[in-house]
């Protein structure tokens, strides 16, 4: 029998850490090692009980979750998922723990915990799941957030241009973040489906939009897609890109999920294969299952130059290794490099 995940919980409330620690214990995968109700008392738990993962509350007395886990993944780097509620203050908050190195989040109910918890907890489960077989890197002190300006392309084709087209799940914000960061102001347009809940997705571009180069902003159905801008598909929206006489614009709908997402990536990367054919690179960055994969295949049928994120700069390389296995991809690249060879693989589709 497999040795069970060790999960420490960390929340000032003694409700959530109850309700949480019960929903945890009643999954045979999973050993509830202890919880704790702040930093201090999660850094001694840390050392006496050696947990698999953590799930760390953002608001606590004395230091909170963002200080601790700065701290932590500077001297004990080890699997964290975040706790956040879903206010606009939580959303800002929640997408920085993740760039600080935390795997992935869940939101906490607003009120009734006990009732509203029981909704979530697959959720929860499945995510620590995850966590334990991420891979976590040591985060050192540095370098602030800035923009990485880069030389410009060459003038893009005529006509409605060219497309890239991104999927990203689990660890997939701060693979975003470096990827689009290293795009130039001129940019081809581009269109990203990263799973994330619907109230996270706009704080998400809001972000990003103040880091990188190009614009980035939540999509709005009927967008143009357009150099030196990328469109984040809103959660819970499915997004699609059609032709549009000389343009490309994106579509909305709320079609059932797709691989138990909305938006999914392969519904992304199913359109771009029909309606931008050779004209678009397709880039599946690091997440769990296998969303994106069938979608990657086709776009390469179709002529597309399509790339994937390699294993060791992946956070999980679930999503990547499943397209790899189709035999969906041209060229698999550390994170680093993806945003040269996508836009390489542009210069040579134009």
């Amino acid at each position: 029998m497999a040795s069970r995940i060790r999960v420490l919980v960390v929340d000032d409330s003694a409700l959530m850490r109850q309700v949480l620690g019960t929903m945890l214990s009643r999954d045979p995968a999973i050993e509830l090692v202890g919880t704790a109700s702040d930093a201090y008392v999660a850094r001694d738990k840390i050392r006496e009980l050696s947990p698999d993962v953590l799930t760390l509350d953002v608001e606590m007395p004395r230091m909170d979750g963002l200080s601790f886990l700065e701290k932590l993944m500077r001297v004990h780097p080890m699997p964290v998922v975040m706790v956040s509620s879903q206010t606009e203050a939580g959303c800002a908050t929640t997408l920085r723990a993740l760039e600080l190195g935390a795997v992935d989040f869940v939101t906490k109910p607003r009120c009734d915990v006990r009732e509203h918890m029981t909704e979530v907890a697959q959720q929860v489960i499945d995510k620590i799941k995850i966590a334990a077989s991420a891979r976590v890197r040591q985060r050192l002190p540095g370098a602030p957030l800035l923009p990485y300006a880069r030389p410009l392309l060459p003038p893009p084709p005529r006509g409605a241009g060219c497309v890239i087209a991104v999927g990203a799940s689990t660890g997939g914000t701060e693979a975003l973040r470096q990827f689009l960061t290293a795009l130039p102001a001129d940019a081809p347009g581009v269109v990203v489906v990263q799973h994330m809940p619907a109230q996270f997705t706009r704080a998400f571009a809001d972000r990003l939009d103040h880091l990188c180069t190009i614009r980035v902003k939540e999509a709005d159905d009927g967008d143009e897609v357009l150099a030196g801008l990328a469109l984040i598909a809103p959660g819970n929206w499915h997004m699609r890109v059609a032709r549009d006489t000389t343009t490309y614009r994106v579509s909305l709908s709320n079609d059932p999920p797709v691989n138990r997402h909305r938006p999914a990536v392969d519904v992304l990367f199913h359109s771009c294969a029909e309606h931008v054919q050779s004209h678009a690179v397709g880039v599946l960055m690091t997440g769990m299952g296998d969303d994106g994969a069938r979608g990657l295949l086709a776009m390469r049928k179709a002529g597309a130059h399509t790339l994937a994120q390699d294993e060791e700069s992946c956070v999980v390389f679930g999503m990547p290794k499943v397209a790899v296995d189709l035999g969906a991809v041209v060229e698999v690249l550390p994170l680093s490099r993806l945003a040269d060879a996508a836009l390489g693989g542009l210069r040579r589709a134009s």
